[in-house]
């Protein structure tokens, strides 16, 4: 029992400060029951922090404010959702914030995925997860669901191409790739959109060598 602690807090001490766990990332040192004995142990000496039933954190403690830094809503979801092995993106104003199209924090941080509806607080933040179908999520990459998301958000009379220009220019030619072959399932117009926006600047390079020609 005691070389299972000692396995279990020195994966913990390896890890860097803000680090999520679940108990499933130490099954492979001990059974469920021993893991969970030991993560609440830790947690009642300071090691850990209990972000929500079965999350703990490796807390952060900023020496100069002489406090823990606060874990982002965003690590909790992603950890929530890699213990149920739910596949999950940011949807909503949450979608907006993570791709920089919006300053606005969220009140609530929202994410669909293809698990269940779950609705989850810790101190003053609320993560919601809502159920969407297969199509809309599973087996695509994360930025294209990401997208998908922020445009159907915003709404098809709020795209400008001033904004459009902004999105593009955060993506990268694989992701454009990626997001032009997996989001022809997405709504027509959101499909429309995502083609206009990926493909303006390799028909301006085109043009461009046909000139040159």
């Amino acid at each position: 029992m005691k070389n299972y602690s000692k396995k279990i807090q020195e994966r913990i001490r390896n890890a860097e400060e803000g680090t999520l766990f679940i108990g499933a990332d130490f099954t492979d040192i001990a059974d469920a029951e021993t893991v969970r004995r030991n993560l609440n142990r830790l947690t009642h000496t300071g090691v850990l922090r209990r972000i929500l039933q079965g999350v703990f954190e490796k807390p952060r403690f900023n020496t100069f404010l002489g406090e823990y830094i606060a874990i982002h809503p965003d690590a909790v979801a992603r950890t929530i959702a890699r213990n149920y092995h739910w596949s999950i993106a940011p949807c909503g104003n949450s979608a907006l914030n993570a791709l920089g199209l919006s300053s606005q924090v969220p009140a609530i941080w929202t994410y669909c995925s293809d698990g269940p509806y779950r609705e989850y607080s810790f101190g003053n933040t609320t993560i919601q997860f809502k159920h969407r179908t297969n199509k809309e999520i599973t087996g695509l990459s994360s930025m294209t669901v990401l997208v998908i998301q922020a445009l159907k958000t915003l709404g098809k009379e709020y795209i400008t191409q001033d904004l459009l220009h902004t999105l593009e220019a955060k993506l990268t030619e694989s992701e454009k790739d990626a997001l032009l072959v997996e989001a022809k399932e997405s709504t027509d117009w959101i499909y429309r959109t995502i083609q206009s926006m990926c493909m303006t600047d390799r028909v301006s390079d085109e043009k461009r060598s046909e000139t040159l020609e």
